[in-house]
């Protein structure tokens, strides 16, 4: 037993109501189960219940024993005074309150029925990593779509949130902020982390101002990500390293940059080394400047598809990385790593700005963006496709890494759509 499946049945009633009594006799009718709470104090508050000749108005709390109610100190924290019912799978133990009245107890591991209890442990005990592996072609299509734009609406209000964080540290800066988001995704998961420190050590009004150059825009990018430390005798790597001590001594700079030891090259395809996407990165700078902006006023998937489609300096169109030319054309932000960042990035921040701004117009456009992409193909994915849930667009694939992550692999089953059909298949 669980408290969340008490939970699940509390709040959606799903146990006999015939002849319902408290642990002492007296009769219980239930008008509202209330709110289930997501922050701290009782479980449900506003319930309305009439207990005996009594009706009351106040908060429930649940436990799997009601000794429970000891253990976790209840009965000498304010916030739960006003528990007027107490559900228990099983009453081990009376709970008094502090005037010495025993708090009135509903015990219900008999009130509930042996199919559903079976379903539900089933669904607990299963050894998949999707638990309703084995079931989940049972359940209504509309089911498994309501699920999955819950999840979705979840990811994206949960990235709009980190975002507005982020805005908050920038002094309110949607230009520094979409340029910290920006760098960040160039470093596609493996170099996220130092491209994010990068970003946070140059302020991207520094760069604004030397956009007109790619040149100084790149040396103020490498050089602070820690690739100018070297010798040697390159003429493009020696302009570099001259731009980047004027400026880095101009705005100070020295002090806040990376070491290069912190940038990941093991393992990667030449076309994910950091120093191509930094690269990249600068090219994005010099040819579009002021990037939120700019992003805002794009409205379809193909126009931020040509935003992101710049092309890097000559240099770097023979090289991965310094010193070692490549026979052959390196390629520009390919379409696949645009993708990625239109979903990552550009989407989230389009939401995190609409709640900012309360305009619904930039969350649909996230949205629209979204079902407008390719989706993506990844483990998680595979596996929902092995299940026969496939994935039309970037919206159903980034619902179903949310469903796999925060619902599946933490085995929330009772808070999932699609589990709760499983639980009690003949409830609607």
């Amino acid at each position: 037993m669980t408290e969340s499946f008490l939970h699940y049945l509390w709040e959606l009633q799903y146990f006999n109501k015939e002849l319902l009594l408290t642990t002492k006799g007296e009769e219980i009718l239930i008008f509202h189960p209330g709110q289930k709470n997501t922050h701290a104090g009782p479980d449900f508050f506003n319930a309305r219940i009439r207990i005996g000749d009594m009706e009351w108005v106040g908060s429930v709390e649940i436990h799997i024993h009601a000794s429970g109610w000891i253990e976790h100190r209840h009965n000498v924290d304010p916030a739960y005074e006003n528990v007027i019912l107490h559900v228990v799978w099983k009453d081990d133990k009376p709970v008094k309150r502090d005037n010495g009245s025993r708090l009135p107890t509903l015990e219900l591991r008999n009130r509930v029925d042996s199919e559903l209890l079976l379903h539900f442990r089933r669904l607990m005990h299963s050894p998949e990593i999707v638990p309703c592996s084995s079931k989940l072609n049972t359940v209504s299509p509309l089911v498994k779509f309501s699920m999955l734009d819950k999840v979705l609406v979840e990811r994206l209000a949960a990235k709009a949130k980190e975002i507005q964080e982020t805005f908050q540290r920038n002094n309110n800066d949607w230009e520094e902020t979409c340029f910290q988001l920006l760098a960040r995704n160039f470093g596609f998961k493996v170099n996220s982390d130092p491209f994010k420190q990068l970003a946070q050590s140059l302020p991207f009004k520094f760069l604004l101002k030397h956009a007109d150059k790619l040149l100084q825009v790149e040396a103020l990018l490498f050089g602070q990500a820690g690739f100018l430390e070297d010798e040697n005798d390159e003429a493009y790597y020696q302009l570099l390293q001259r731009e980047y001590k004027l400026l880095g001594q101009k705005y100070q700079l020295f002090a806040h940059r990376l070491n290069k030891v912190q940038w990941r090259f093991l393992r990667l395809r030449p076309a994910n080394f950091p120093t191509l996407r930094i690269a990249q990165l600068a090219s994005l700078v010099y040819y579009r400047k002021n990037l939120f902006s700019s992003i805002l006023a794009i409205d379809s998937v193909k126009g931020l598809t040509a935003f992101f489609s710049v092309r890097q300096s000559d240099y770097w169109l023979h090289h991965f990385q310094f010193f070692k030319a490549w026979k052959e054309a390196v390629n520009t932000l390919g379409r696949a790593s645009i993708q990625n960042i239109i979903i990552n990035t550009v989407a989230p921040i389009l939401v995190a700005y609409g709640k900012s701004k309360n305009e619904q117009v930039y969350i649909d456009r996230a949205v629209s963006i979204l079902q407008n992409l390719h989706a993506e193909s990844n483990h998680i994915t595979k596996q929902w496709e092995t299940l026969g849930m496939d994935a039309g667009n970037a919206f159903d694939s980034q619902a179903m890494v949310e469903l796999y992550n925060n619902y599946c692999l933490r085995r929330r089953c009772l808070s999932c759509k699609i589990g709760t059909a499983l639980v009690n298949p003949r409830k609607p």
